[in-house]
């Protein structure tokens, strides 16, 4: 008897034993690595959101500095052919993005001799991705302005892969909103601001992507006074 068990432990295991084994171990192994897969997905998805709602964040703290100090000037010289500066607030509609230009008071020098003042032309706007789908918020601004409000300067993206970015304009006389605003022409509102300006921006957080078809969009929505809010005249009264 004792002989029987000695050769059944010194015979080691069979070819189904070792198979059973190594699917079962195979089967713990899947199980270990997609939980581990898992986590790492989950931490990657809570970075990425922290990320982009720090930089929406960052671009409506932005925005809101740069519109609230808007405003437009009627200095200008009796020879309209000496004329270097033109200042206006033309807000049009887009898909889906709005377009904004205006002049405003928050330029910021950068360098210490340079000859800029806080006057800067500064427009928002979207630009398609040229590399994939999709459109970013972009930012225009010149330090100096021109006689063209609306071009010049270097543009930056302020915000990428963005699902919405609307504007809209509170008249301070009828007390509507509006989707347009134009300071330049006499059919719009010519020489004044609109009291209040109510941005949407909505970032896309995956959704066009296969692996983050699930995730919501990430909205930010603001409504930003304008204290000056008629011409700067007072040099020409």
């Amino acid at each position: 008897m004792n002989r029987r068990r000695l050769r059944r432990l010194l015979r080691g295991f069979t070819l189904i034993e070792l198979l059973v084994a190594i699917a079962v171990l195979s089967m713990i192994s899947i199980l270990i690595y997609s939980a581990f897969a898992g986590m790492k997905r989950s931490r990657e998805g809570i970075q990425r959101m922290g990320d982009r709602y720090r930089e929406g964040r960052m671009a409506m703290d932005r925005i809101t500095r740069e519109l609230s100090s808007a405003y437009v000037s009627a200095h200008v010289p009796i020879d309209q052919s000496i004329v270097v500066v033109k200042t206006a607030f033309i807000g049009t509609r887009g898909t889906p993005a709005d377009r904004v230009d205006f002049a405003t008071f928050s330029n910021v020098r950068r360098d210490r001799d340079a000859h800029d003042s806080d006057q800067a032309e500064i427009s928002y706007f979207g630009e398609a991705d040229k590399k994939q789908s999709g459109t970013h918020l972009v930012r225009r601004v010149a330090a100096r302005p021109d006689l063209k409000p609306e071009r010049g300067g270097r543009v930056e993206i302020l915000a990428t892969d963005i699902d919405l970015f609307d504007l809209e304009y509170l008249d301070p006389l009828t007390g509507q909103w509006t989707e347009t605003w134009d300071t330049s022409q006499a059919t719009g509102q010519l020489g004044r601001l609109p009291l209040q300006v109510r941005v949407i921006l909505v970032l896309n957080e995956g959704r066009r992507s296969a692996e983050g078809r699930g995730r919501e969009p990430i909205r930010f929505t603001s409504k930003i006074g304008i204290p000056i809010q008629k011409a700067l005249t007072f040099a020409t009264q």
